[in-house]
């Protein structure tokens, strides 16, 4: 891949319920979803975006399409300035906290949490520079 540049756009989830995935990931990120089909909506942050999808945005891959509401192997992470003040602004509206507010063993802070779907959320922030 000599002289080709390989940027990072998106990450998609495939879900049954569009308007309730996509209310609580623009709960999560403050972030006004942009709808550009019925069926797909995308959120713009600085470093990528995130995109909302239902199983009619895959469904030409056929029995090779992904499934709704069946990850198990990826974290959708979130970059925050405060974790703390952030899982308090959320806790009211968290189904399921896997873990509190905590600082992980390399210095970040992180809360996880599953989003409608079951996906696991990761916000954290890194260690301030006067932290070490």
């Amino acid at each position: 891949m000599e002289g080709t540049t390989v940027e990072f756009a998106s990450i998609r989830i495939i879900t049954d319920d569009l308007e309730r995935l996509v209310g609580f990931y623009e709960l999560v990120t403050g972030i006004t979803a942009t709808r550009r089909a019925p069926v797909f909506v995308e959120l713009h942050t600085g470093a990528g975006t995130l995109t909302i999808g239902t199983a009619a945005t895959v469904e030409m891959l056929g029995a090779a399409a992904p499934t709704s509401a069946s990850n198990n192997s990826v974290l959708i992470e979130f970059l925050v300035d405060d974790v703390d003040a952030e899982f308090e602004r959320l806790r009211g509206q968290l189904d399921d906290v896997i873990l509190e507010p905590t600082t992980m063993p390399w210095g970040n802070r992180s809360t996880l949490f599953r989003d409608p779907d079951g996906n696991i959320i990761n916000l954290f922030a890194r260690p301030s520079a006067s932290n070490g």
